[in-house]
């Protein structure tokens, strides 16, 4: 058993679950205010001029200087260095730093767990489900799975990677900057803090290039849309306090929420890729759902990090300690780099909604399991898109 961790640098039922309705391409009328310089690092766009009062004041308080810190003193992961607080988080823009280049080297080894060493209740694990082969997406990637990014961000292992999605927020409608990835793409758990450097990419690789040819491709290309940091996130106290490498108790409360600003431009990620989704904090029972999709960039062989891909099977359901929330599984064969990435039912109605987000997996890569968002996923997420409302 391991966690789905960050990564160093059946076509009919997915038919179903289509993300993206009417998703504007880069270049389009409606793409961003040419967001996508900011992937190498040109030109500036005015971050240090529009740093917050908060988040300044925030840096003195834990005797950070902005300047030092963009220069490298953010490398310094000392225990006394590193903020693990729900308040404390910290994330300055530093311009240009998440380069093509950067990003298409970000990976990591995977760490895992016997399968032994996870004890779960059974009365509500069902069988271990077949695993269900994953499908790269369709490209462009704008065109099917527009809100669908990858994560970067920098952890005392280096430079790593998770994905995630973006989400509707019922405070800026229409204009959302909210970005829904895993707990573990942003704080280490109960043994670290917070990560570093977190920055979020819609639509990475739009044109599915191979590793190969991303190293010849434009900056457009790889970063579509361009950057978006995170300028605060969120995510629940049980995975700060109980979160470990391979998920530990912490994996059912494994969820996360970031408020991300682009480096270049004004526009929100809703704006610029043209399509967001509802969070649905209420889904059914697994028996009562008959399809659940997965979406997000494997990184770990057989994959590369560089393909968007998704799984959709039937959900059931996994307990992995007594007194837990049960959380959702499903056969797929997506290993790490997938972090953090939604999971998605649609409801009666047709809608699309995310319900949950790739957390951990087995040592054989069969299958995936996802938190249940429950009430603490919702205060979490309220509590997000109130500190924004109207900005």
């Amino acid at each position: 058993m391991r966690s789905i961790r960050p990564l160093l640098a059946a076509a009919g039922l997915v038919s179903a679950l289509a993300l993206t309705a009417t998703a504007c391409g880069p270049g389009e009328d409606q793409a961003a205010d040419k967001p996508a310089a900011s992937a190498a690092g040109a030109g500036n766009g005015g971050a240090d001029a529009a740093l917050p009062a908060d988040l300044a004041d925030k840096l003195k308080d834990h005797g950070v200087d902005l300047d030092k810190w963009k220069n490298g003193e953010w490398k310094n992961w000392e225990k006394d260095k590193w903020l693990r607080d729900a308040k404390d988080f910290v994330n300055p823009v530093i311009e240009g730093l998440w380069k093509p280049e950067r990003m298409t080297t970000a990976k990591a080894p995977a760490k895992t767990l016997a399968a032994g060493d996870i004890s779960g209740d059974q009365d509500v694990t069902d069988p271990e489900p077949r695993p269900v082969r994953a499908e790269a997406e369709k490209r462009p990637y704008h065109k099917n799975a527009a809100p669908v990014g990858k994560v970067f961000f920098d952890a005392p292992e280096g430079s790593m990677v998770c994905s995630a999605t973006v989400v509707k927020d019922p405070k800026n409608p229409g204009r959302s900057n909210l970005v829904w990835t895993a707990g573990h793409c942003v704080h280490a758990g109960r043994a670290g803090g917070w990560y570093r450097n977190i920055a979020f990419v819609p639509a990475y690789n739009d044109k599915g290039k191979s590793p190969a040819a991303l190293e010849k491709a434009q900056p457009q290309e790889i970063a579509p849309y361009g950057v978006y940091w995170a300028d605060w996130v969120a995510t629940s106290g049980e995975w700060i306090d109980q979160g470990g490498p391979t998920g530990g108790t912490g994996a059912p409360y494994d969820y996360a929420v970031m408020h991300v600003k682009p480096e270049r431009g004004s526009k929100s990620p809703e704006e610029t890729v043209g399509a967001a989704l509802d969070v649905d904090f209420e889904a059914p029972e697994a028996k009562s759902i008959d399809t659940m999709g997965a979406w997000g960039y494997p990184a770990a062989p057989p994959y590369n990090g560089a393909i968007m891909h998704k799984c959709v099977d039937r959900p059931g359901r996994l307990s992995i300690a007594p007194g837990t929330p049960t959380m959702w599984r499903i056969g797929c064969t997506m290993t790490g780099g997938s972090s953090g990435g939604g999971w998605f039912v649609r409801q009666p109605g047709g809608k699309t909604v995310l319900v949950s987000n790739t957390s951990i997996g087995p040592v054989t890569s069969g299958w995936l399991a996802g938190p249940r968002l429950d009430r603490g996923a919702q205060q979490i997420f309220s509590v997000m898109s109130d500190k924004f409302a109207g900005r």
